[in-house]
């Protein structure tokens, strides 16, 4: 698994460097600021060696506001299969949004004290890298305060909305289950209902959870 690392702090960057590598991953690249980010992304993709995965600091050089996570919305843009997480400080909730603004397939953002439980972080890095979704709770719970319209989500049960919560963190129905503590029965049937009401039909299939996340996301 070939990972790129963006992160402007050097000593940050170099711990994530060691962590990822002591755990199997190949960091191609560390760099630290976002024109960097796409120049190494676009040159490794011009050797025909593109990353599974980046992970990037939202805020980097010159202007520390924006500048990681808009190289990772063009990196994504232009490389659709590349899987980005991003780590912040904070819940930005306005880039979390624009990052989350088209398929939340192969995307995570975790806020940085999650780097410190490292079976956490990596676990969100390998998911991410294979397409899936590793979103921080935090980010979750605010991003669903964002807008409390829930017009589509108004027929979803308490329970159901726990699940589907749960499914925008990037859990399997197993994890549900466990930290729900119900039968893996009792999730499945949880996530059929919020599919139907969502009106993701079984013509779907294969996009259905992606698709319910992000109605949940931006309801």
């Amino acid at each position: 698994m070939r990972v790129v690392i963006a992160e402007d702090n050097v000593l940050l960057r170099e711990g994530l460097t060691r962590l990822l590598t002591d755990r199997g991953l190949e960091v191609v690249a560390g760099v630290g600021d976002g024109e960097s980010l796409l120049k190494a992304v676009h040159d490794l993709a011009a050797a025909g060696r593109l990353p599974d995965v980046v992970v990037a600091d939202v805020r980097m050089p010159p202007t520390h506001t924006d500048e990681g996570v808009r190289a990772c919305v063009a990196l994504r843009g232009l490389y659709p299969d590349l899987g980005v997480l991003v780590l912040s400080q904070y819940v930005e909730q306005q880039y979390a949004a624009e990052l989350l603004a088209g398929s939340t397939r192969g995307i995570g953002y975790l806020l940085k004290d999650r780097v410190a439980e490292v079976r956490e972080f990596t676990d969100a890095v390998t998911r991410v890298a294979a397409g899936g979704t590793a979103l921080d709770p935090e980010v979750v719970q605010q991003l669903l305060s964002r807008s409390r319209r829930g017009d589509v989500l108004s027929g979803l049960t308490p329970r159901e909305r726990e699940v589907l919560a749960l499914m925008a963190e990037g859990r399997t129905n197993a994890a549900v289950a466990k930290q729900l503590v119900v039968s893996d029965g009792a999730v499945e049937k949880h996530v059929s209902n919020i599919f139907a009401k969502l009106g993701l039909g079984q013509s779907q299939e294969d996009h259905r959870r992606v698709l319910a996340v992000l109605t949940y996301l931006n309801s």
